[in-house]
């Protein structure tokens, strides 16, 4: 499996880079996804990157689409999770064949024309659905079975990263018998609405994060009922981690610039010169790199041998990637000063956007006591 990414790839994660430098200050002040935003994203090619090349893509690994994540995240935090959504709902899709043929035939369509999508779980009452529970959300067929032609989906899901940007939603909606299944639903259709909810948000103000409101909205696939496959939080989890990682990079390069060019009167030297300022440099870089390394090595270990053993490491790179992200953010802003209070610098948004990796499943205390579990599981524990 490489580790590095393919000059298509490459190719496509510049160009896509490009495009969030452009449209993210816009979308921040907005605190919304601009339709200039939105339609720059689509035509990126980025979209493709996770779907195999057999469907159409690009057939990026877990690893290489850690890389690329990283890259967009140093870019912009918001935007960036935007097409993280999109690339591990459908990296882990295929790699898991979790959904049915037909389901993984429309996602693999969207992928290639370059419609985003992403799958809506969060709701106001039952919060992040991996802490379990039913959602209140419903799905009635209009037939009979799972074998009806098409369900009609009930409800309002929060946190729907990238709401006004989507076309297409997996939605997690409860049967009648109390099972939960996914349905595929056009959110230009009919029985669709998104409220403005994401307003004033502490972090990921750009990314339009709205409740999206389910009115008997039809879904003419869906996924029935089945057990969660390892690639779902392989996928999600690297999606995450990768993504602020790349936050807390791109915090130390602007810090790193400041400190070049800063140069007060008194001191007649950059600050750079600055022991401190160089201690804390250190430190913020020593932290991303061991974060970056841990990552990668987790992301390879799941390409060398995807399956349930892997996903404990990846859940532990998580927590500490999101973790050196908001520790770099901090002390790059409490290193540069008075400076990172004003709009000249980006630590501030860099500093309010790692702080949202925090609340992404899965929790720090559930990362560290899986990894603790599956190492003391088994014989000989290795920290492999």
């Amino acid at each position: 499996m490489s580790a590095a990414l393919s000059p298509q790839q490459s190719e496509v994660v510049a160009r896509t880079v490009t495009a969030i430098r452009e449209h993210a200050p816009a979308c921040e002040a907005a605190q919304d996804v601009t339709p200039a935003a939105a339609t720059a994203l689509a035509a990126s090619g980025y979209p493709r990157l996770t779907l195999p090349v057999e469907a159409g893509g690009l057939g990026a690994t877990l690893t290489q689409f850690a890389l690329a994540q990283a890259e967009l995240g140093r870019a912009d935090a918001s935007l960036a999770l935007i097409l993280a959504m999109h690339g591990h709902v459908t990296g882990s899709a295929f790699q898991g064949r979790s959904l049915p043929p037909a389901l993984l035939d429309a996602v693999a369509g969207a992928s290639v024309r370059g419609e985003l999508l992403n799958a809506l779980a969060s709701e106001p009452e039952l919060g992040s659905p991996s802490r379990g529970g039913l959602p209140r959300t419903v799905a009635v067929p209009d037939g009979s079975g799972f074998e009806s032609a098409v369900w009609l989906v009930t409800g309002r899901k929060t946190w729907s990263t990238g709401a006004r940007a989507l076309r297409w939603a997996l939605v997690s909606a409860a049967t009648p018998d109390g099972r939960v299944g996914r349905y595929w639903i056009d959110l230009r259709g009919p029985g669709v609405q998104t409220l403005p909810t994401w307003v004033d948000a502490l972090a990921l103000r750009g990314s339009g994060s709205h409740d999206v409101v389910f009115d008997a909205a039809p879904a003419a696939l869906q996924a029935p009922p089945s057990g969660a496959h390892p690639a779902g939080s392989a996928w999600f989890w690297t999606a995450v981690a990768a993504t602020y990682l790349g936050v807390g990079e791109a915090a130390l390069e602007a810090l790193a610039a400041y400190a070049q060019a800063r140069v007060p009167t008194a001191l007649g030297a950059p600050i750079a010169t600055l022991p401190r300022v160089q201690e804390n440099v250190g430190r913020i870089a020593a932290n991303l790199l061991a974060a970056r390394t841990l990552l990668l090595h987790a992301t390879g270990t799941w390409d060398a041998a995807p399956g349930a053993a892997a996903v404990p490491l990846i859940g532990a790179a998580k927590a500490v990637a999101t973790n050196a992200a908001v520790e770099a953010t901090d002390l790059a802003v409490r290193t540069a000063g008075g400076g990172a209070l004003t709009g000249t610098l980006p630590l501030g948004q860099h500093l309010r956007d790692a702080r949202a990796g925090l609340t992404h499943p899965p929790g720090e205390d559930a990362a560290f006591t899986g990894y603790g579990r599956a190492l003391l599981e088994t014989p000989g524990p290795e920290t492999h």
